[in-house]
């Protein structure tokens, strides 16, 4: 990967619709160039999808809670099962499993603590192997972002 492709990256992950040409004329290189990198570099996997980043309260999702969540056993079963259902579940936008006090930490999105509350009895409640979880709820959005920060070699 050269400045380029760092170059290119970076663009697309602040605005992924940018052009090849308006991106030529930020970074020096021809249009056709930075179609053929950005051919390859979506190719490659580098690039893993290109989304739109939604407000949540404009579609009715205006709660935001990041739950961490302890489970009693971390069998591979036991996570595997976990993991599919976070994966399923709609109202998780990221699930990571983590080291630390916790083994997952989630940030979901409700339409409000009604629908939290259900999310729980569904997911936390229900299953045997979820000892607690812990809760904060999202005050103010101060940055929400997936861009990567990408430096050339």
């Amino acid at each position: 990967m050269d400045r380029f492709d760092a170059d290119i990256l970076n663009i697309l992950q602040q605005n992924a619709r940018t052009t090849a040409d308006a991106m030529s004329h930020q970074i020096g290189l021809s249009p056709d160039a930075c179609r053929k990198r950005m051919a390859r570099l979506r190719a490659s996997g580098i690039i893993k999808a290109e989304i739109a980043v939604l407000d949540p309260a404009s579609v009715g999702r205006g709660l935001t809670l990041i739950v961490e969540v302890t489970l009693q056993n971390e069998r591979k079963a036991d996570l595997d099962r976990f993991k599919t259902a976070m994966r399923a579940a709609p109202e998780v936008m990221q699930c990571y499993y983590v080291t630390g006090n916790a083994d997952f930490i989630l940030i979901l999105s409700a339409r409000d603590m009604a629908d939290f509350e259900a999310f729980t009895r569904r997911h936390f409640f229900a299953e045997d192997n979820v000892v607690r979880f812990r809760t904060s709820a999202v005050m103010d959005r101060v940055k929400t972002s997936l861009a990567v920060p990408v430096i050339a070699d």
